[in-house]
């Protein structure tokens, strides 16, 4: 059962996506902010990352250059999630190191093709 770091700032959002990967035989643990990131990629060794951009203490984007960088975690996929889709959200996060991005609220299925692609992607050698 694949492991999904889930990373929100909002418990609202933790809850219901939570709720839905577990439906989808995913095993979810969860992150309140950057900082909370960083610590369970390392503790948890999650397959992948569903990261939000705009948090306090830590954004995602920060959050997401830091486990890139550091040799334990850089291969790690992470998506990154925003409400604030704005022209250039989408190459700002690609650029802070995310795999790939979803624009809040979430579309589930399309969600889950990317989680899909993005595990099969880091499975094949």
């Amino acid at each position: 059962m694949p492991k999904i770091l889930l990373v929100d700032d909002t418990e609202d959002n933790r809850d219901m996506l939570t709720r839905r990967l577990q439906k989808r035989g995913f095993d979810v643990v969860g992150a309140v902010n950057g900082v909370d990131a960083c610590e369970k990629a390392n503790s948890e060794a999650p397959d992948l990352v569903l990261m939000d951009m705009q948090m306090p203490v830590m954004d995602g984007y920060e959050a997401t250059r830091t486990i890139k960088k550091a040799a334990e975690t850089c291969d790690i996929p992470i998506i990154g999630l925003t409400a604030h889709a704005m022209a250039g959200d989408r190459e700002k996060a690609l650029a802070a190191g995310c795999d790939d991005y979803e624009a809040k609220p979430i579309n589930f299925s399309q969600l889950l093709e990317t989680i899909q692609t993005l595990l099969e992607k880091r499975s094949t050698p």
